[in-house]
């Protein structure tokens, strides 16, 4: 074999290595997060007698955001007193309704040691690329009636496990046409549940909100995004963006049919709240594009183009969510 057969072999190696190595796939196993965990919605349904009033002030102590919006907001459960707790506590359980979603959450949820693992692995990840950033105090599973599948407070992330049943579940069937339609149904998957805890946490408390034009929107978009994959490096960009496969698939085939778009309709530094609303928000589709494609995908665009800027540009991910947005918007190219 000649030197210069060698050459073309390692280059190829290189090349290739190159081409098939995740920058975001880091060894944690040095990293330390310390994250509590409660199962109020089992704790709520099983708990009997005078321990329901103890459980009720500690908690009011433990988890005070979670547990006051949890019961107030999401089950509209009464806090007037002791004994009001009671009588809305019993009203809630008794509910023949509830009495089916606590048994099916009950069933799908008997052991959430993997969904905790997952967890705080992708909550090392985080922290591996951000030393000083905040991660919660605790995670808290809840039953939230529909109202949100995971949110987050300044110390606490509240998760829905409700959410998570399945669309095909028969108490997701239930659910009224409007305004449970059929595309939010579709969504209820528990593939979704971690990517959605670690998505909300990251929005709230490591890119923050920013209300110009719908450019600088995607590409904050295409910052939350990016860090949530960073934490789950593994994951399948799909599940990441909340697509099927074929969603996905559809948006990278189209990514630069959309980009035209935005730029001849002279769209990207747009204002009009309805054009940002049409192409960030969730929905059936993405309103007002010439093929009816998934929704979102304005934030499928912010995705891909922190993706490729990431690609060509040595800089970590505490420097990434401080980048301009013109300067990624500048550099952003469809292969």
């Amino acid at each position: 074999m000649t030197l210069k057969n060698i050459f073309a072999i390692l280059f190829v190696i290189l090349l290739f290595n190159r081409c098939t190595n995740n920058p975001l796939e880091v060894d944690v196993s040095n990293v330390d997060v310390k994250i509590g965990f409660v199962n109020l919605d089992s704790i709520l349904v099983n708990i009997k007698g005078n321990k329901r009033i103890e459980f009720h002030h500690n908690h009011l102590e433990k988890i005070t955001n979670i547990y006051e919006y949890n019961l107030g907001y999401c089950i509209q459960m009464a806090n007037s007193s002791d004994t009001g707790f009671v009588k809305s506590l019993d009203l809630y359980i008794e509910d023949p309704y509830i009495k089916r979603i606590e048994k099916r959450i009950a069933e799908k949820f008997s052991n959430l040691s993997t969904t905790k693992s997952e967890l705080i692995d992708g909550f090392k990840h985080l922290k591996f690329h951000f030393p000083a950033g905040k991660i919660p105090e605790d995670i808290v599973f809840v039953n939230a009636l529909f109202k949100s599948n995971a949110f987050s407070t300044e110390t606490e992330i509240g998760i829905g496990l409700e959410s998570y049943l399945g669309g095909k579940t028969d108490v997701i069937k239930e659910l009224p046409p409007e305004p449970f339609y059929e595309w939010i149904k579709e969504g209820m998957e528990d593939k979704f549940l971690t990517r959605d805890a670690i998505c909300s946490w990251v929005m709230t408390h490591y890119v923050e909100e920013v209300d110009g034009n719908l450019a600088e929107q995607i590409v904050r978009w295409g910052k939350i995004l990016y860090l949530t994959q960073a934490a789950f490096p593994e994951k399948e960009p799909a599940v990441i963006m909340r697509y099927s496969e074929p969603d996905y698939k559809w948006s990278i085939e189209n990514e630069y049919s959309l980009w035209k778009y935005l730029v001849d309709e002279k769209l990207l530094f747009s204002i009009n709240e309805l054009n940002v609303k049409n192409l960030l928000k969730e929905g059936p589709f993405t309103i007002g594009l010439p093929e009816k494609g998934p929704d979102r995908l304005g934030q499928f665009l912010g995705f891909r183009m922190i993706q490729k800027y990431m690609e060509v540009n040595e800089v970590t991910l505490e420097q990434l969510i401080n980048t301009p947005y013109t300067e990624i918007l500048v550099e952003y190219e469809i292969d």
